[in-house]
C-alpha cells in the first residue's frame, strides 16, 4: 500500500492520478472527505481504501506491517491565515505524529515543505541544512512549515528519522485539480476564468521601484512535473539521500510572463491591467523565487522540467478547457 495525504487536494489527487498511470492501485487516500468541492478530485482514481484524516494514525497503527511508502502532503496551505493554532495543529504536530509513526514502523517517508520557508529570501534559494535555523518566513503558513522543516533535522540529528526521508519544498505549483483552492489557486488558473469572463487580467502591481507592474517573478512548476519528482523518490529511497529539496523548475519567471502564455495558449489577445496589491499580503508579498534545483540533481534526477509555455498549454487544452480532472486513466 502506498498512502497519501491531502489526497482530496490539489497535489495529493494529481500524484495519486500518476501513480494510477504508472499502475499503482494499492492506494491509501488519507483526508478530510468532508469537503464536497473537493469530491471530483478522487472521484475518478483506483485506490483500495479512503481514510479521514482523523482517524488515520489509528489506521496506521493497525495496518503498518501492509504499508510500503508515505506521502504526507497534506497540510494547511492559506498563506493569508493569520491563526498560528489552526497552523501548529495540523502543519506540526499532525506532521511530527506522522514522522514518528514512520519512524517506529521502518516507512520511507517523504513529505510536502514549502519556498514559503525561504521568507523574503534574505539567504538565498539552496535547500541546504545550514540555512535553515536562519530563514525568517512572512507569514504563518510558511513558519509552520519552517518548524516542521527545523524539528525534522533536529530528529535526524537524535537518530530518530525514517530511515529513507525527503522534505520537498514546493515553489509555486499550477496545474489541473486546484480548481476547488479559490483565492489560493494558482495565477495561471485565475487568469483563465478571468479572461473568459472579461476579455483581460489584472495583475498586482508592483509596489517597489525595482519591480515593473508584472515584472515580479516566482518559480512556477507544473504539477506534473512534482509528480515525476515524488515517483522517482519514491524508487530511490537511499538513505545517502535524506533531506530537504527544492521543487521548482528551477527558472524564476515573471507574472507578465505567465499571463502572455496563458492568452496565448486560450488563442485570445493579450490584455493586461495592474491593478494594487491588496493590503493583508502587501507587506509579505515575494518579487521574486528560484529554486536551486542542483541538489535534486546531483542524486539522479534528470528528467527535463516542462517550460513555462508548454505547461500552460497542457493545462488549458487538457483540463482547463474542458473542466476535467487529472484522473485515472480510461481503462
Amino acid at each position: 500500500m502506498i498512502v497519501i495525504t491531502g489526497s482530496a487536494g490539489f497535489i495529493g489527487s494529481a500524484l495519486a492520478a500518476r501513480l494510477n498511470e504508472a499502475r499503482f492501485f494499492d492506494l491509501v487516500l488519507v483526508d478530510d472527505f468532508q469537503r464536497p468541492e473537493k469530491d471530483a478530485n478522487h472521484a475518478g482514481l483506483i485506490f483500495s481504501e479512503k481514510v479521514e484524516r482523523s482517524e488515520f494514525n489509528a489506521w496506521l497503527d493497525a495496518n503498518e506491517s501492509q504499508v510500503q511508502f508515505v506521502f504526507h502532503l497534506g497540510a494547511r496551505t492559506d498563506t493569508t491565515e493569520q491563526d498560528r493554532g489552526i497552523f501548529d495543529a495540523l502543519n506540526l504536530r499532525y506532521s511530527q505524529d506522522v514522522w514518528q509513526r514512520c519512524v517506529r514502523y521502518g516507512l520511507p517517508l517523504v513529505y510536502a515543505s514549502s519556498a514559503a520557508t525561504y521568507g523574503g529570501g534574505e539567504f538565498g534559494y539552496q535547500d541546504s541544512h545550514e540555512i535553515v535555523e536562519k530563514l525568517k518566513p512572512l507569514n504563518p503558513y510558511g513558519e509552520s512549515k519552517n518548524d516542521f522543516d527545523r524539528w525534522a533535522l533536529a530528529q535526524c540529528d537524535r537518530g530518530n528519522a525514517p530511515y529513507f526521508w525527503a522534505g520537498l519544498k514546493f515553489f509555486n505549483v499550477f496545474g489541473p485539480n486546484e480548481y476547488h483552492k479559490g483565492r489560493m489557486a494558482s495565477v495561471v488558473f485565475h487568469t483563465f476564468n478571468q479572461v473568459n469572463a472579461t476579455g483581460g487580467m489584472k495583475l498586482f502591481r508592483s509596489h517597489r521601484p525595482d519591480y515593473t507592474d508584472g515584472g515580479q517573478t516566482r518559480d512556477f512548476v507544473y504539477v506534473k512535473d512534482l509528480a515525476e519528482v515524488c515517483l522517482f523518490l519514491m524508487h530511490h529511497r537511499k538513505t545517502e539521500s535524506n533531506g530537504l529539496y527544492n521543487l521548482g523548475s528551477g527558472k524564476a519567471r515573471t507574472f507578465l510572463d505567465l499571463a502572455h502564455a496563458t492568452f496565448d495558449a486560450m488563442g485570445k489577445p493579450r490584455n493586461v491591467s495592474f491593478i494594487d496589491t491588496p493590503e493583508d499580503i502587501r507587506d509579505t508579498y515575494q518579487y521574486f523565487t528560484e529554486a536551486d534545483m542542483s541538489k535534486l540533481k546531483s542524486i539522479g534526477y534528470d528528467r527535463p522540467f516542462a517550460s513555462l509555455e508548454a505547461a500552460i498549454e497542457d493545462y488549458v487544452h487538457h483540463y482547463l478547457n474542458s473542466g476535467q480532472r487529472w484522473t485515472a486513466p480510461k481503462p
